[in-house]
């Protein structure tokens, strides 16, 4: 029995009949350059005026389901299964465009691609080397560990509790008095940002920051509408704080201990300074500490055992230093907040993982941990000593920089404006990836973020050959110019 529209359905007839012509097309009755029955004929078959049929097939041809062959009749359109996808899926574009968090800068979408690639050279990455990850050893500890049946379900909100202990104790070392209760397990550093954002903060709120900052290259406060404002810590710190923020909430967010991606290391009458001067204007702090175990030399304490107020909230994490992917690190502040964010945290994932915290646990408690930091310390050192070899003998011409001080990174400046979209474009067709200083901050087209941690000896010597040739070609082409 041939189908025909009713007369009592809501839909009217001509909607049926493009509903009908569709199903035709999605059940693959009618592929791509079946011709359609003319008009005169599917309105008799239908029982409908001809010119119901000619809408129907109208609409149809608009919107580029069938189209229409002069002297032949009306055909499914070669590109019609597109176009029936395009009206039955959701407008997924318009949700992306209109969605709450910014994406990455198109520059970081592709460091984020290509580094995933084994066939290119990656030196601005901010991660250990596969041979510096502590491999062997965390898979002979998983041997070791004795786990109760509850250590592999959820953890508490704010984490497993002698692990909070422990990072109590490890911290303590460095001046920072804490207690469990003041403890919130995180899965990185990245975490704490986002929970202090959108558990501490109203939106419109300012985020204090240097002018160079790891905050630039990803969106944590951002995209839940908080304002980024570039501070130079000067002598009239206390005094630019507290007009910039009058009477709005505002945080600052600091990176005193190798500072990523400038490598920088605060004195401890720098970090008083700050101190002092957020306390004045009742700012909270939000020191990022994830680097300080890799300096070469010791290092001066963190401004959160200055801390008498509860006004600094302190980030750790071993993904700089043992494993990223154990996703855990932790955040220290007062007991309230800490709850709060705990709460939130719980809200989203349900804890970090047991299993991994158990292994952050034992290596803390063991010793492992610091005997695997002295010794990446060491290699560290290795690698920072033989870049800079290559940069004394190769780059002093075109670039300058300071000595590194520990972690990853080498913040290198060339003499040139050459650093750009065209710059970095360049060598990636030659597989070289570089982080470009623009990412961290928008107006800097000087520096590149060289980091000696991740590729092996072999690939820095060949990707630096590579930057300086690069680098060499655009500076005469701008002297051409």
């Amino acid at each position: 029995m041939k189908w025909q529209p009713s007369r009592k359905d809501e839909l009217t007839l001509q909607q049926q009949i493009i509903q009908w012509v569709n199903k035709h097309i999605e059940r693959g009755d009618w592929v791509a350059g079946t011709k359609l029955p003319t008009q005169r004929q599917l309105a008799m078959q239908f029982g409908v005026n001809r010119s119901t049929v000619q809408q129907a097939l109208e609409e149809l041809k608009a919107a580029g389901i069938l189209e229409s062959k002069v002297g032949s009749g009306i055909y499914v359109a070669d590109n019609s299964w597109d176009s029936l996808m395009t009206q039955t899926q959701p407008n997924w574009q318009k949700y992306i465009d209109t969605s709450l968090h910014k994406p990455n800068y198109h520059t970081i979408q592709l460091i984020n691609e290509y580094e995933q690639r084994d066939d290119v050279i990656r030196l601005g990455t901010g991660e250990l080397a596969p041979s510096l990850l502590p491999t062997a050893e965390i898979e002979e500890s998983l041997k070791e560990l004795s786990l109760q049946p509850k250590a592999l379900g959820y953890s508490s909100p704010q984490g497993s509790y002698k692990l909070r202990e422990a990072i109590c104790g490890y911290v303590k070392r460095r001046g920072i008095h804490a207690k469990p209760q003041n403890v919130c397990i995180v899965s990185g550093a990245l975490q704490a940002l986002q929970l202090i954002a959108v558990g501490l903060l109203e939106q419109g709120s300012i985020v204090f920051q240097e002018q160079t900052s790891y905050l630039n290259s990803v969106h944590p406060f951002q995209s839940v509408g908080m304002q980024m404002i570039a501070i130079d810590r000067d002598e009239q710190l206390a005094q630019t704080l507290a007009q910039r923020k009058r009477k709005r909430q505002a945080v600052f967010y600091a990176v005193p201990t190798l500072n990523n991606p400038t490598g920088g290391v605060w004195t401890t009458l720098e970090k008083m300074n700050l101190y002092e001067a957020c306390k004045a204007s009742r700012i909270p702090i939000i020191e990022d500490d994830v680097y300080h175990e890799l300096l070469f030399e010791a290092a001066t304490v963190p401004i959160k055992s200055m801390d008498e107020s509860g006004q600094v909230l302190y980030i750790g994490s071993v993904s700089k230093t043992l494993s990223p992917g154990l996703r855990i690190g932790w955040l220290i502040g007062p007991t309230t907040v800490i709850e709060r964010l705990a709460d939130i945290k719980m809200q989203t994932d349900y804890g970090s993982s047991a299993i991994s915290q158990e292994i952050v646990l034992h290596w803390l408690l063991s010793g492992k941990y610091e005997i695997h930091i002295k010794s990446l310390r060491k290699e560290l050192l290795r690698r920072a000593n033989f870049v800079e070899g290559i940069l004394q003998e190769s780059f002093t011409e075109i670039a300058r920089w300071d000595k590194p001080k520990g972690g990853f990174y080498i913040w290198l400046k060339f003499h040139e404006p050459i650093v750009d979209k065209d710059l970095f474009t360049k060598l990636l067709q030659r597989q070289v990836l570089i982080n470009p200083g623009f990412i961290y901050d928008p107006q800097d087209t000087q520096h590149i973020r060289l980091s000696y941690a991740y590729a092996t000896y072999e690939e820095l010597k060949v990707g630096l050959q590579i930057l300086h040739e690069c680098v060499g070609e655009t500076v005469v082409k701008i002297q051409k110019e």
